[in-house]
């Protein structure tokens, strides 16, 4: 498939360990995309599972909705950050998006995307921290306060303003995409932290969005990976003052 083919959304999955969520995940949003008038494609990217994640990829292979599998070419394990961005670089769409592999938020909320765009924004994410965002199933309290307390770090840090840095559903404009996941360089959980910096960076416009999201049980998010995005966030700013995100 070309850059230059007829496709306005791409859909990048990050997955490890996910033959078990994954199935739902690709039913539903492969129902939702043919039911819409333009072209689009998913891509999952594989980042070194161990399980039957690609069986469960490839099974889904051939539906009407064109359905890439990548891997890394060690076949190693990167983090969600280095799929995510192999994912956004090799996407042939107009526009985009990448979303979680337990389908917390699912694909539907593109509908509500797609005004932002309309009205000039280049980056579109999904926030849990607004008015109108609904939330069905909360992480425990624990998380939640870590959550929390992280998000205000960030804010003070990295990216003021964004009430909601890391629910996994956001979006760009390719042309915003070519610029930022090149520069990406944290492969791990502060990934979207640095993506949001790297766009303030290059002055793009950000809109947040309302979502619904549940907390899906078989997480890997644990209380560890709070203290290396806060260690990440560290870093990010770091490279924002020295101008290597240019």
């Amino acid at each position: 498939m070309s850059k230059g083919s007829s496709i306005k959304l791409s859909v990048i999955i990050p997955a490890y360990n996910e033959e078990l969520r994954l199935p739902q995940t690709l039913k539903r949003s492969i129902e939702y995309l043919e039911s819409q008038p333009y072209g689009s494609e998913i891509i999952v990217v594989n980042d070194g599972s161990s399980d039957g994640t690609e069986r469960v990829v490839r099974e889904y292979c051939g539906n009407g909705i064109p359905l890439r599998l990548l891997r890394h070419p060690d076949g190693a394990n990167h983090g969600k950050g280095a799929s995510v961005r192999r994912g956004m670089l090799e996407a042939c769409g107009e526009y985009r998006l990448f979303m979680d592999a337990d389908n917390s938020t699912t694909l539907d909320h593109v509908d509500r995307f797609w005004p932002a765009f309309e009205s000039g924004y280049d980056v579109a994410i999904g926030s849990r921290a607004l008015k109108n965002s609904v939330i069905k199933v909360r992480q425990t309290r624990i998380k939640e306060i870590a959550g929390r307390i992280g998000n205000r770090i960030i804010q003070r840090l990295a990216v003021p303003g964004i009430l909601d840095t890391q629910a996994g559903f956001k979006m760009l404009t390719a042309e915003k995409a070519d610029i930022i996941f090149p520069r990406l360089t944290i492969e791990r959980w502060g990934y979207d932290i640095e993506m949001l910096a790297i766009a303030r960076f290059h002055n793009c416009r950000i809109c947040e969005i309302p979502i619904t999201w549940f907390n899906s049980d078989g997480s890997k998010v644990s209380m560890g990976s709070y203290l290396q995005v806060l260690s990440e966030v560290v870093k990010i700013r770091r490279n924002v003052r020295a101008g290597r995100y240019r």
